[in-house]
């Protein structure tokens, strides 16, 4: 019985060339990747326009991107969970800009300048027992 015998491609023929960042802030997590040439963002398979509908949050999605004003376009696709609007929407910068970064080394610097490659690490603090919030305590009354 002959046996059959699989023609392997080259991987790297198959697969496009592109760039991945982790962006995370609060809660949210942010996979971007980078694809040179083209223009264009997409957010779980969404456009950016259906996906964030304040035009403040699709500033600061955009912001790395403009202030660099490179010549070349990028599509964008971004997986991004967990959290609320705002912390998806700083993840998402933090990792186009990471992102930017793997693609020209050049761009840390105004990057870095810009704070936009600064991990955010504030998060909600935990409630305390015997109190109503993190740091709220109930009203006190002397009789």
């Amino acid at each position: 019985m002959p046996e059959k015998t699989k023609k392997i491609k080259n991987p790297e023929e198959k697969k496009e060339r592109y760039f991945e960042g982790i962006g995370k802030r609060k809660s949210s997590v942010a996979r971007v990747r980078i694809f040179p040439g083209g223009k264009g963002i997409k957010i779980n398979d969404k456009n950016l326009d259906d996906y964030f509908p304040l035009s403040g949050l699709r500033k600061k999605v955009n912001a790395p991107i403009e202030k660099l004003e490179s010549s070349e376009g990028f599509n964008i696709t971004v997986k991004v969970k967990g959290g609320g609007i705002t912390g998806q929407a700083e993840a998402i910068r933090l990792g186009i800009s990471r992102a930017l970064v793997k693609f020209n080394e050049e761009f840390r610097k105004r990057l870095r300048r810009l704070g936009y490659l600064t991990r955010d690490a504030r998060k909600v603090e935990r409630k305390k027992f015997g109190l109503k919030k993190a740091r709220r305590a109930p009203q006190w009354r002397k009789r």
